[in-house]
């Protein structure tokens, strides 16, 4: 059920209007006595996230009314689906938001659940809205939807020739051609770190290219980490960090969805998808550490740790980019813990080697309310990677700034004067909070379709 209805279906709707400290008093002068007595009664007061249903003179809810934070409406509509009775309801004209749209988003995107394994227990309630609202979310909804299912299904639906069936299905939907290596073919064409991290899995890895738009038009590559189960290979993750590594893959998951809403908007761009799409298992041929690895770029680099396998997947399909010679390259991954610590679950960690591709995306992220924090890519630290064997390492010794050496490593496979922007993100919710339920989640793909509307407009 679409938590959003077209204006035009005629159905009666209850009215919602959200309220804050400076609007409550000309809220009350509005409301009848019976209704100032109930809020009396009810202790209700417009802190962000109190909601109250008002009766009307039969009983049936006249109006509810939603405190909020009027600095954030991404939050302010997302925790109503489910804590309203089921039916149907529309924004008032009287709320504090000017600009209602990205309430309305938070509203749908809080609407979401993920059930392909159980049954949901009740339908979320449903938004009025305008047709024309509609056509505005609706892509960016079902994206986030996307990455959100991709993230939380689990390994074994989601492997990667799953992934490949995920870029096909746009590839049909849009005209786009896609080609595939997969399992030998990796060394026979030149992607070596894709192949060493996932030869141990009894599904074989794999490097997945789809391609779109006109020749002519300025050429975009966006790559995604693919990792659709990491056990930390022979450096074995404990039980508690391999819980959730189903997750790994979230990086291909925003790059998926971010394509497609590239296609589904026409943007004027030569648009070029690379996921490399693998297991990180264990098994007599795992990748060990201390071995190296010739890469597709011709660097060698020592296995320091096989857990840090991630950038070596990238770092292949990176060089696959780069040869594109693009106008821009995106990469997104979940590649570092130590992002999370630095910054938070819902902060993503954005890296790039142009301060002026960092202060348009980050202004994009502003607008959409899709949040990211720039870290620097201070090159000193290259000496933390350092190997006394090959031309650097995957990682090394120190437990400091692993974001920061972690993205160096790819800076490593961008030549001078290639833009390049790189997302470390969480791909994931711990704990429900509005517009948010816990699991999967999309994090920059809002500010980085809106960074990229504008730059290919």
């Amino acid at each position: 059920m679409s938590p959003l209805i077209d204006r035009k279906s005629g159905k009666r709707a209850v009215l919602i209007e959200t309220v804050d400290a400076g609007s409550m008093a000309a809220v009350e002068a509005r409301l009848d006595a019976a209704q100032r007595k109930w809020l009396e009664s009810t202790g209700f007061r417009p802190k962000p996230g109190a909601v109250t249903a008002l009766p009307g003179p039969t009983g049936e809810i006249s109006r509810v009314l939603v405190g909020v934070d009027r600095h954030h409406p991404m939050a302010a509509l997302g925790g109503l689906p489910y804590r309203l009775p089921e039916g149907i309801y529309e924004l008032s004209s009287d709320g504090v938001f000017e600009d209602r749209e990205l309430a309305v988003l938070g509203w749908a995107l809080g609407a979401y659940r993920f059930d392909r394994y159980r049954s949901n227990d009740r339908k979320p309630a449903q938004l009025v809205v305008t047709p024309a609202m509609i056509r505005n979310l609706q892509p960016l909804i079902d994206a986030t939807s996307e990455v959100r299912d991709m993230v939380n299904t689990p390994t074994e639906d989601m492997g990667p020739e799953h992934l490949s069936q995920a870029i096909h299905a746009h590839a049909d939907a849009h005209k786009a051609t896609v080609r595939e290596w997969v399992g030998d073919e990796l060394l026979k064409d030149n992607f070596p770190t894709i192949h060493a991290v996932g030869r141990a899995s009894h599904r074989a890895p794999r490097l997945i290219e789809l391609t779109w738009g006109k020749t002519s038009n300025p050429k975009l590559v966006i790559v995604g980490k693919g990792v659709c189960f990491d056990t930390g290979g022979l450096d074995i993750k404990p039980a508690d960090g391999m819980r959730w590594m189903k997750k790994d893959m979230g990086g291909a998951a925003h790059a998926i969805a971010l394509a497609g809403l590239i296609m589904k908007a026409k943007l004027p761009v030569r648009l070029t998808l690379l996921v490399p799409a693998v297991e990180n298992a264990i098994a007599g041929n795992a990748m060990r550490p201390g071995e190296v690895i010739r890469t597709r770029a011709g660097h060698t680099v020592e296995v320091d740790n096989t857990d840090a396998e991630g950038r070596l997947v990238l770092c292949d399909a990176i060089a696959l980019a780069v040869e594109q010679s693009p106008d821009l390259i995106v990469d997104f991954a979940t590649l570092t813990g130590a992002a999370r610590v630095a910054l938070g679950p819902e902060l993503p960690a954005l890296f790039t080697n142009r301060d002026q591709l960092a202060d348009h995306v980050i202004g994009s992220a502003e607008l959409v309310h899709d949040p990211l924090w720039r870290l620097p890519l201070w090159r000193p630290y290259r000496r933390m990677l350092e190997s006394y064997v090959a031309d650097f390492a995957n990682a090394g010794p120190s437990r400091h700034a692993g974001a920061i050496t972690a993205a160096l490593y790819l800076e490593r496979f961008i030549p001078d004067g290639q833009n390049w922007m790189h997302l470390d993100t969480y791909s994931w919710n711990d704990g429900d909070r509005p517009g948010h339920p816990r699991g999967g989640e999309a994090q920059g793909l809002r500010a980085f379709f809106r960074f990229l509307s504008e730059r290919y407009s």
